[in-house]
């Protein structure tokens, strides 16, 4: 079953149900303990699983683009681990999973399965419908074509709960306000769970009263499947880790009759079990900076070697152009030596003794002994042409006045 949607979303929600999960600001945050190999200390053992009141319960899984694969296997995970902690079955709770992005897909409705191993093999088999957050039409959805006796919904006379639990880590693409009114007068239960940067307006109206019994907060979609415990405390036992019942700094991790403290990721528990420290997280293999690792509290940032710059991923270096405007002290010529730079100077120039500044050369005026010599030779030719050219311009004038005083004796003849 499908309903098309008509806007690319960017957020993951995860519609589920009962009261657990992580409380919002101003309680206690509590999480699962993982035992070695990545489940949850209260899924250890099967025949574990508590005997919670009959629910209807929907899971919708918001499959938008901003969702990575390894974190929508992640919700998978969550999703089986939780149904290892109900009782789940025809006369006991019933679960429906939903999946939508920018269509609405029932996975499989309230009337399908009622046994653990046929859910967890069909949600094994999700896949992600990409993009969309039409949180408001998921939630229709559920109201009109799932929370009905025709899909397994049992009728108002059984007095069976109808719950739903969004978890989302964005904004909803659609008017959600009115459609999660119409759920809650319609005795659906919302729980509202928002993971990294959730809207908190957002989760705040669509959730049931009171708000702060409903809307919880998770950090990223890596702590999801350990809100498992939270669920189990709620449905089976008594809350070790309720505001005044424990002495964690940070994270209270309730089991049964007693509890345990973590500390939030980028911390590590103290020798007392109960305080936390800030983890090196700068240490070999556990960032991704290309150089230089700069530690703050619980992350971290990344900087650059001298002669380095900052990529825009914020992660990797590129060289600086040293010799670019107003990163070196050249008066005329910057020449780049990888990540060093040496100043030149223009041609007639010469750099001056501070390797910096230049100054005009001096052109030198002395002449060889040689050169000299040439000169000399030279001379004494020049003067002794000069001498011959004027004694034969004196035989000249004299030839001149002869040649004259014969054409004067020829005319008086």
């Amino acid at each position: 079953m499908r309903r098309a949607l008509g806007t690319r979303g960017c957020c993951l929600a995860l519609l589920l149900l009962p009261p657990l999960l992580l409380p919002a600001a101003g309680a206690s945050p509590h999480r699962p303990r993982l035992q070695p190999g990545g489940r949850s200390g209260s899924l250890a053992a099967a025949d574990t699983a508590c005997k919670n009141r009959p629910l209807d319960l929907v899971f919708i899984i918001d499959s938008s683009r901003s969702v990575r694969p390894e974190e929508f296997e992640k919700v998978k995970i969550f999703l089986s681990e939780m149904i290892d902690t109900l009782d789940v079955g025809e006369r006991t709770t019933r679960v429906a999973v939903m999946n939508y992005a920018s269509t609405v897909k029932v996975e499989f409705p309230l009337r399908t399965y009622f046994d653990k191993a046929s859910m967890k093999e069909a949600i094994s088999h999700i896949k992600p419908l990409s993009a969309g957050t039409m949180t408001g039409l998921a939630i229709q959805t559920a109201m009109d074509e799932v929370f009905t006796e025709e899909m397994g919904t049992r009728p108002a006379a059984f007095n069976i709960p109808k719950v739903v639990i969004v978890v989302t880590d964005g904004r909803p693409q659609d008017q959600v306000q009115d459609v999660a009114a119409s759920a809650r007068t319609a005795g659906i239960e919302i729980y509202a769970v928002g993971v990294d940067r959730a809207d908190m307006q957002s989760l705040r109206v669509m959730a049931s009263e009171p708000l702060d019994e409903h809307v919880f907060y998770v950090e990223t979609y890596g702590v999801i499947e350990k809100l498992t415990s939270k669920f189990r405390e709620t449905f089976c036992a008594v809350d070790m880790c309720a505001p005044g019942r424990h002495e964690c700094d940070q994270i209270c991790v309730s089991n049964n009759t007693s509890y345990v403290c973590e500390c939030y990721e980028g911390y590590t528990l103290n020798p007392d079990k109960k305080t936390c420290s800030a983890t090196d997280i700068c240490a070999p293999g556990r960032h991704d900076c290309a150089q230089v690792c700069l530690s703050n509290g619980g992350s971290y940032s990344c900087n650059c070697y001298e002669g380095y710059t900052l990529n825009p991923d914020k992660k990797t270096c590129s060289a600086v152009d040293m010799c670019a405007p107003g990163r070196h002290d050249c008066e005329q010529v910057c020449v780049r030596d990888d990540l060093f730079y040496t100043c030149d100077c223009y041609q007639g120039y010469t750099l001056n003794p501070d390797k910096k500044t230049c100054s005009r050369a001096i052109t030198s005026s002395l002449v060889t002994t040689e050169e000299s010599c040439k000169c000399e030779a030279i001379a004494a030719l020049q003067d002794s042409v000069t001498s011959r050219l004027e004694a034969l311009s004196t035989k000249l004038d004299e030839v001149s006045e002869k040649l004259q005083a014969y054409q004067g004796r020829q005319q008086v003849v």
